[in-house]
């Protein structure tokens, strides 16, 4: 009698406790998403703040590029969402390259230290950022895995997790 009790008490623990292992681990997952996303908005950010320092910097400099810098500094603004982010990381660096090509007519500018300094910061933050970019595609890549594979794909479904989309920045 007590082996069966012992069987049956093993026959319903087991699965319910592959569930709950299999369900914390596709938590855990979409955490990590979710947190290697707030790094790329945050990288995003800094870029971003740097926008105002490049603009005073240069301002006295670029009179007649008025239109640029207004540019620049209005795509500090926007959504958050993945689409929008990439939408507007491509505008920036569109943006930024013709700011960078306008600046070669400037020599005093170019031989500024104020400016030299945030053109290197501007070159970190686009590293730092791409790297923020790899582990968010790695998250995303690692959660898409969980989700679509036996027997974690059944519990996804319960649970309404689907597939995630990548981060694609158009450089």
């Amino acid at each position: 009698m007590l082996l069966i009790i012992i069987l049956v008490a093993a026959l319903v623990l087991v699965p319910l406790i592959a569930v709950i292992v299999i369900k914390n681990g596709l938590v855990a997952k979409e955490n990590q998403v979710e947190n290697a996303f707030a790094s790329v908005d945050v990288m995003l950010k800094k870029r971003f703040d740097l926008i105002p320092q490049l603009t005073s910097c240069v301002s006295g400099y670029m009179t007649h590029e008025k239109e640029l810098l207004e540019k620049l500094t209005a795509l500090r603004s926007g959504s958050r969402d993945t689409e929008a982010l990439a939408q507007s990381n491509h505008e920036l660096k569109n943006q930024f390259s013709q700011f960078l090509i306008k600046a070669e007519a400037y020599p005093d500018l170019k031989a500024s230290d104020q400016f030299m300094m945030l053109q290197r910061s501007m070159n970190e933050m686009e590293e730092q950022l791409a790297a923020s970019r790899r582990t968010y595609n790695m998250s995303i890549e690692i959660f898409n895995n969980a989700v679509l594979q036996f027997p974690s794909s059944v519990i996804a479904k319960r649970n309404n997790m689907t597939k995630k989309e990548y981060l694609k920045f158009n450089d």
